[in-house]
């Protein structure tokens, strides 16, 4: 396919790059660049003087360093990911030398880069420049070409300088124009091109060794030829074509025709550089890499192209006024090296805009084509195909359009493509969208409606039966099918439906809804799985409730033909019944069995009956009619005979399904104005095994308040026999009820026993004594005081402030009152000033009333001060006594008529020690000490240590605790006698006035 053919676009934005400083600036317009690569996010400049310069994304110089000192820098390498570098300078006549550098290793001295290794590349000693250089990701191996035509591979390791190996691998008459490698696996290609020919030479692997074989005896300019990253592919860029070489050979080619001096792969995008036309006779491609080009070339303009060969279009193309000198990308762009020193990147447009040019150009096919190499999502190519089917639509091209809509399906709204096709004469475009959306399940109830509408108006009756009875899975909404089957009265064909597709909801719905026929629709629940049952029941449960909440039984009644029925013998199931059942976990689907009966024959009139209720029995599946067992009679004959079936519900009950009973309580908002049944199914749950916790809990507490309920209803009746159920409920052990939740059900229901009986378990006597106190109830207030007093004994002072508060109260009260005090008074309860104080808050109470509580309060502490001022004179003379002892002891002399020692208890013999004590001792036999040099010494009697040792301790601690004012604030908190903690804390002199040191 010639590149005339193909569509130009504009999918890159040009500019140019601007240098950021002065010797940037300089260093590009002097254009002594002489070779540039990229790598690891930098760009690489050599220069003719041997300097290799380091640019960075905003091409600031970061870095300048004399790679070579002889020569001019024409070839380098970076290895990416690495810091590793390869520069080649040639000198001629010498020999081109190679050196491979560490970036981030700077000799110390001069902060250079540290060269790894040098090497001088061989060419037998022929004088001639390079024309071509390539070299593997790992430095392992590196091929050179030069202008003689020879080839010399060089192997080694070269990154740490174990030596390297040189040979020549190909030589010929005609200059090397391109190198280029290939690695698959263990095999290392490289392919040769000269001026003439296309080569390809094994230097690693099977078939390493063997001589060069041509794949095409045409060659190539210098710089036109170069690797596809991607794929391995050579490209190789001649004046006619584009090419493409592989293992096997040459590959495709797009034709090009025209002169061409540089070829580049970026993304995928194939960089052609066309040299500037002239009048004068061009140089060969060759000549213009290694001689410097005309001055009038300079005025005529070089072509620069973007190609993208797998979707066949131009993506850029400019003339530029100076021709090119090199391609190279880097940070994600496309650059070109002019020959007058400028820079040009290439930017591609983001996929949006590019898209956006094609839209303009109503190219939706590229568009589409560029979105699916782009690997744009579905939903986003969806809106490329709903485009095109808009611009095939308005061209008139309708059914093409509607090919489109249909790619486009998933994400187009339906009403878009609806609208369009709405008018009579393209229904059948419109049935085609329908329908495909209903086979991408994409289809609404409306869809649904209109697709059905639309079989009806084109009376395509097969069509309709086809959607209808279409197998495999659900195409449509089922719901609208069913609904418009029962708006227009076919409940058989809804039936049908429903069963058909296990919509179990929907047939007792229809039983319910339509037919009224309520047992049926509780027996049909009733042979469900657990999983189909439990939604069913719940959603009509009220219903069921209401119509079948007792164990019913229907008569044997023969139905003949006439009557469209058959032979049923059934139990109606209890709804109760089925709700304990399934929520206790015992819930067994009932199952039925067959009995096939032959009936009489019918001809005539009746025939065409029997076909209807044939028919009607086929589309209304009820769990306890076998359609299976009925045939439909033929339309001609009239001794047909026919088969009539019996259901009788099967005594065996079925292997227990495993499902998981759901919570009792999600079942109680069923049971509203059914209080009876309620009850009977909060009882039968509590006794199923394995109850959860949170379950027992809501039960218990339902069911207590169930019982309150009903001892309120009908007036009162039989309350006490439902109090009684309430009480004994609570009064079970371990009975998980909240104490919060009685309390408010009982005070609800004006209950005060359970209120009692809760306050008794949680121990809250104090609340029960005080409920009796709010209600004026004197009577049950020391009814409580007699039984819970003893316990709690805060009790008596709250019975003193309530029997004195009213008068008729304290009339009420009696003796008790005294009998408070007494109590109050033992235990020591309150303060006689509390007890007055309690008494005076109102005109209730008497002194008479408290006159002997007084008198004896008043001897009893009459005689406590009498005995307190008695020891206080005891302990003052002690302290006086104490006092005098000791000033004896300082003051006069002592004597010591102890005969036997206080520890053996021998006669006391010479050396003897006295203790002012009184306590005698031998000195060597039992103390044993040393005596100074005035005779005495200093220590305790042995006898008497011990205790004093105890008193010391006792004194230290207490002098400790002088500053731990915690510690008496904790106490006097605690302290139920403050004055009393007080003063026991000032004897431990925690209150003492420090002395000051003079």
């Amino acid at each position: 396919m010639a590149l005339t053919s193909w569509k130009t676009f504009d999918f890159f934005e040009v500019s140019q790059i601007k240098a950021p400083d002065d010797e940037s600036k300089s260093f590009l317009e002097n254009n002594e660049i002489s070779c540039i690569c990229s790598g690891s996010e930098n760009l690489f400049l050599g220069s003719h003087d041997g300097k290799v310069r380091i640019l960075s994304s905003t091409f600031k110089v970061l870095r300048t360093f004399q790679a070579h000192d002889v020569g001019s820098i024409t070839q380098m390498k970076q290895v990416e990911g690495t810091s590793l570098l390869v520069t080649i300078a040639e000198d001629l006549p010498n020999e081109p030398v190679l050196k491979v550098w560490a970036l981030d290793k700077p000799v110390k001295k001069t902060g250079l880069p540290t060269c790894q290794s040098t090497l001088s590349i061989s060419n037998g000693r022929k004088p001639f420049p390079i024309s071509a250089f390539t070299a593997l990701d790992d430095l392992s191996q590196l091929a050179v070409g030069f202008a003689n035509g020879s080839v010399t591979v060089i192997r080694g390791d070269l990154v740490h300088d174990r030596g390297a190996k040189q040979r020549v691998v190909h030589e010929s008459e005609e200059p090397i124009t391109g190198l280029e490698f290939r690695t698959d696996s263990r095999l290392t290609t490289l392919y040769v091109a000269t001026i003439s020919r296309i080569l390809k030479l094994v230097i690693s692997g099977r078939g390493q060794g063997q001589p060069a074989r041509t794949l095409e005896d045409l060659g190539c300019g210098v710089g036109c030829m170069t690797v596809d990253s991607k794929n391995g592919d050579i490209v190789v860029a001649r004046d006619d074509a584009i090419y493409y070489y592989g293992l096997e050979g040459r590959g495709p080619c797009f034709a090009y025709d025209g002169p061409k001096s540089l070829v580049a792969i970026y993304g995928d995008y194939v960089a052609l550089v066309s040299p500037p036309t002239t009048t004068i006779q061009p140089k060969s491609s060759t000549l213009r890499r290694f001689g410097s080009t005309q001055a009038e070339d300079i005025f005529n303009t070089s072509t620069f192209t973007l190609l993208d060969t797998d979707l066949k279009f131009v993506a850029h193309s400019e003339s530029l006024v100076s021709p090119v000198q090199t391609l190279f990308t880097i940070w994600g762009d496309l650059f070109s090296l002019t020959q007058d020193g400028k820079i040009y990147r290439y930017h591609e447009k983001s996929l949006a805009q590019r898209l956006e040019i094609l839209y303009q150009r109503n190219l939706f096919v590229y568009a589409i084509n560029l979105a699916q190499k782009s690997g744009m999502d579905s939903p986003q190519q969806n809106v490329i195909f709903r485009k095109y089917g808009d611009h095939l639509y308005q061209k008139g091209e309708y059914d093409s359009a509607m090919q489109q809509y249909l790619k486009a399906i998933d994400n187009t709204e339906p009403s878009q493509v609806i609208r369009k096709y709405l008018d009579t004469q393209r229904i059948h475009n419109l049935i085609e969208y329908l329908e495909e959306l209903h086979e991408h399940h994409k289809a609404t109830a409306d869809h649904t409606t209109l697709l059905l509408n639309c079989y009806a108006k084109l009376k395509d009756i097969d069509k309709l039966e086809k959607f209808i009875r279409s197998p495999g899975d659900l195409k449509f909404d089922l719901d609208t099918a069913i609904s418009m089957c029962r708006q227009g009265g076919y409940f058989e064909q809804a039936a049908y439906l429903a069963k058909k597709h296990s919509e179990h909801e929907l047939v007792v719905d229809i039983l319910i809804e339509d037919s009224k026929k309520y047992a049926n629709a509780l027996d049909y629940i009733a042979r469900l799985n657990a999983e189909s049952a439990y939604p069913n029941l719940m959603k009509y449960s009220r219903v069921l409730l209401e119509h079948c909440s007792k164990v019913r039984y229907l008569p044997n009644i023969r139905h003949t033909r006439e009557t469209c029925s058959t032979f049923v013998l059934t139990r109606l199931q209890d709804t109760t019944r089925l709700f304990i059942d399934y929520f206790t976990g015992r819930y067994r689907p009932k199952k039925d069995e067959i009995i096939l009966e032959v009936s009489p024959q019918i001809s005539g009139y009746g025939s065409g009956a029997v076909s209807a209720v044939q028919n009607l029995r086929d589309l209304l599946p009820l769990p306890y009619m076998n359609t299976a067992a009925v045939t439909t009679p033929p339309a001609q004959g009239n001794i047909v005979p026919t088969v009539s079936d019996q259901a009788i519900e099967n005594g065996s009950e079925s292997t227990a399904p495993k499902y998981k009973a759901p919570q009792p309580r999600t079942a109680f908002s069923s049971f509203v104005d059914h209080p009876d049944e309620f009850i009977f199914f909060l009882e039968a749950c509590l006794k199923a095994d394995d109850l959860k916790q949170r379950d027992e809990i809501d039960l218990y507490t339902t069911l207590f308040e169930m019982y309150l309920h009903k001892s309120n209803q009908k007036k009162g009746i039989n309350r006490e026999e439902w109090e009684t159920k309430a009480k004994k409920l609570l009064e079970g052990k371990a009975i998980p009820i909240d104490t919060s939740n009685v309390l408010l059900l009982s005070h609800l229901s004006n209950f005060r026993d359970g209120t009692i009986l809760v306050h008794e378990q949680a121990g809250l006597r104090f609340d029960i004594f005080r409920s009796y106190t709010s209600a004026k109830d004197t009577r049950g207030a020391i009814k409580a005081l007699r039984k819970y007093g003893p316990e709690e004994p805060q009790l008596y002072p709250a019975a003193l402030a309530y029997f004195t508060s009213d008068s008729r109260i304290l009339e009420e009260a009696g003796d008790e009152l005294d009998a408070v005090l007494k109590k109050i008074d033992e235990d020591g309860l309150m303060a006689p000033l509390q007890v007055i104080q309690t008494l005076s808050t109102n005109a209730v109470a008497t002194m008479g009333m408290v006159k002997t509580y007084l008198q004896q309060t008043i001897e009893r502490e009459r005689t406590e001060i009498i005995s307190n001022r008695r020891n206080i004179t005891a302990y003052r003379q002690q302290t006086l006594d104490k006092r005098q002892e000791i000033s004896d002891l300082e003051t006069k002399p002592q004597t010591f008529n102890a005969t036997r020692c206080a520890l053996c208890g021998t006669q006391l013999t010479l050396p003897t020690v006295h203790f002012l004590c009184k306590h005698s001792f031998h000195q060597n036999k039992c103390l044993n000490v040393q005596f100074g040099a005035d005779g005495n010494f200093e220590g305790d009697c042995p006898v008497c240590k011990k205790d004093n040792d105890t008193i010391r301790a006792i004194r230290r601690a207490q002098d400790e605790s002088v500053d731990r004012h915690d510690m008496f604030l904790d106490a006097l908190a605690r302290s139920s006698d403050k004055f009393g903690t007080i003063s026991e804390f000032f004897g431990r002199g925690v209150m003492d006035v420090p002395t000051a040191v003079e």
